[in-house]
């Protein structure tokens, strides 16, 4: 064993001297003097090396305190270089954790997220990735280490959500690259590394007959006055489910010539205000459920609870229960419902594109087109109910025709 004498009075050579002091640590004097600690171990199968620092800074008891410490490290089954690390990445901020959550907190505010949407994500990490590779140095983390976490996803049956917290992760990569912190993304290198998400179309009738039959089962429904309005009008706007259940009165003009509700932006999947002209069907509607509802800002409340909105699978299983499975029709096949018998009338597609809210991306053109069309949207809408109202009372169904 070393003694603190022998370190200090340890001369240099022409090339590089080592004194063992016992259980891998030595001490390491460098033809130009400098003298280092240096600790030999074994992890994995592979000899590695782990640096102690210099003497005098660190004395004999010191290296041995911090080669004591390593070697439990190692017993207990954890690599004293890579817990190193992660201390660092911790301690600077440069863990994988530490920028996600500096990248959410500034993307989410930056880019107006709705709290939806910037709940979904973080929980994505939170769940999906921190626990694995959180304290990572986010520098370090390969190709390999995130499919295996995006694999944990996958086995459990969420295909699409592993693709999801691929995407996300490939920002934060990205993110962190830009801001000095990491040289690569290794989501970039594992395209094609997840099986493909089978596209899911939602199922809708969109035979005029079948309309026809479904309306008449919306129209006898004899549930709550909430539920029974909501899924009267959800044929009449084609909005999508979220959209509709989250609808508050203030967002509502009735009293207009040509009555109206604004959607605002942070409701909409594309960020951007959305107008939906009001048919005379659906301003009805809507004044028969106010009285009842207008004491809630939402115009279709929560049944148990007024201060929230309608709940997410309050309209779907409102369908289950009036006899339709989830092959035949959906909450968002409205949507698909109107789009697709529209098309086939004729309308114009860049009309019926605008209302679904199907938007350019390029965020210019989206802020100053939000009333695009919407003279000839308002026509359509007009037309679209009153075609409703004749398959749901079983008259004579005249053809759709755009107008004017």
């Amino acid at each position: 064993m070393l003694s603190d004498a022998k370190v200090r009075t340890a001369k240099a050579a022409s090339k590089n001297v080592k004194l063992f002091d016992g259980l891998g640590l030595y001490l390491l004097i460098t033809p130009g003097g400098g003298k280092g600690w240096r600790f030999k171990y074994h992890f994995g199968g592979k000899e590695k090396l782990l640096s102690f620092g210099t003497y005098p800074e660190v004395g004999v008891k010191q290296a041995r305190e911090k080669r004591d410490a390593a070697r439990k490290q190692v017993a207990n089954g954890s690599d004293p270089s890579v817990e190193r690390k992660l201390a660092k990445a911790r301690a600077t901020g440069d863990s994988f954790e530490a920028v996600a959550r500096e990248w959410f907190t500034k993307f989410s505010t930056a880019k107006g997220w709705a709290a939806t949407h910037a709940v979904t994500v973080i929980r994505r990490l939170e769940r999906d990735i921190f626990p694995w590779l959180g304290s990572r140095p986010i520098a370090e983390i390969t190709p390999v280490e995130l499919l295996a976490a995006l694999r944990r996803v996958e086995s459990r049956g969420a295909l699409e959500t592993a693709h999801r917290v691929q995407q996300v992760c490939g920002q934060v990569f990205r993110y962190a690259a830009v801001t000095g912190r990491a040289q690569h993304d290794p989501a970039a290198a594992l395209r094609g590394a997840l099986p493909p998400v089978r596209e899911v179309h939602h199922a809708a009738i969109t035979e005029p007959a079948q309309i026809g039959g479904l309306l008449r089962a919306i129209e006898g429904y004899q549930g709550t006055p909430i539920l029974r309005a909501a899924l009267r009008l959800a044929p009449y706007l084609f909005v999508r489910p979220g959209e509709l259940r989250r609808a508050e009165w203030r967002e509502f003009d009735l009293d207009g010539a040509e009555p109206l509700w604004r959607i605002p932006a942070d409701k909409m999947k594309m960020r951007y205000e959305h107008l939906v002209p009001l048919s005379r069907q659906g301003v009805e509607i809507l004044r028969e459920l106010q009285p009842y509802t207008g004491p809630s800002k939402f115009v279709f409340p929560n049944l148990r609870d007024w201060s929230r909105p309608l709940s997410i699978n309050a309209i779907l299983g409102t369908l289950r229960r009036l006899g339709y499975s989830r092959e035949e029709m959906t909450a968002h096949g409205f949507r698909t419902m109107a789009s697709t018998v529209l098309n086939e009338q004729g309308f114009a597609s860049d009309v019926i594109e605008r209302q679904l809210a199907h938007v350019e991306r390029n965020e210019v053109r989206g802020a100053y087109n939000r009333a695009k069309y919407l003279a000839e949207r308002r026509r359509m809408m007009q037309s679209w109910a009153d075609y409703l109202d004749r398959l749901r009372t079983g008259g004579q169904v005249i053809p759709l025709r755009p107008t004017a």
